[in-house]
């Protein structure tokens, strides 16, 4: 009988482990479904508060629901802000539930996911009222130089919203920790190389292209007019 009871005390031991398991497994469950479930709701609020407030009116107006779009993505740029709301639900519905289970280390990696998250929100609004900002200040140049007769207006205008842009991309990135210091000394390490370039051209070689280009966007009888 001894020798039975010896035998039977693994088993017995694994029961009792699985019966103290379960009771946590069906909380983690529970909490998984009522976390989905409040996703789905979290999802549906946001994108409907964000149309509400013609947040998708911005970002169409920005192009960055063009962007998507022509990137075959389905979805605008509301749609991905609810998304990421969802997934951000959903993770913390992980984490409570993993870490009533003690599984920690799993809890750990989820953790650091959900504090990215945030990251890529802030990087988004950066991206959708930089754009929005920078389109604007691009057909501000347009005008203003058309309403001064000034030639090559579209692209003085597209010069700087691109230049806009390009700040607002780095500053986006440093939020999401994409590059960081190398992107931002590359791209002014490139800038800077253009403009010496520029600088060289017109020093050196371009005098008669550079007469023609400030006749052309000032012309010599406004000159006269003006004198």
């Amino acid at each position: 009988m001894e020798k039975v009871d010896i035998m039977l005390e693994p088993v017995r031991a694994f029961l009792l482990q699985v019966a103290a398991f379960l009771p946590k497994l069906a909380l983690a469950l529970a909490v998984l479904v009522a976390g989905w479930l409040l996703a789905k709701f979290a999802r549906f609020a946001i994108t409907k508060a964000l149309r509400a407030i013609n947040f998708n009116v911005l970002t169409e107006r920005a192009g960055l629901d063009g962007f998507l779009s022509r990137g075959g993505i389905q979805t605008d740029t509301t749609g991905i802000f609810g998304l990421l709301v969802y997934w951000l639900v959903i993770l913390a519905a992980l984490i409570i539930g993993f870490n009533g289970m003690g599984l920690t280390y799993i809890t750990g990696l989820l953790g650091e996911i959900v504090l990215f998250v945030p990251k890529v929100v802030v990087a988004l609004l950066i991206l959708a009222f930089g754009a929005y900002f920078a389109r604007f200040v691009g057909n501000a140049v347009v005008t203003y130089c058309k309403n001064i007769d000034m030639q090559d207006a579209d692209v003085l205008g597209k010069l700087a919203q691109y230049a806009i842009m390009t700040f607002v991309v780095l500053i986006a990135l440093e939020q999401v920790n994409v590059g960081g210091d190398i992107v931002r000394q590359s791209f002014l390490i490139f800038l800077s190389g253009v403009v010496f370039a520029l600088a060289l051209a017109f020093g050196l070689g371009g005098k008669d292209a550079a007469a023609e280009l400030i006749d052309r966007w000032w012309p010599r009888e406004k000159k006269k007019d003006g004198g």
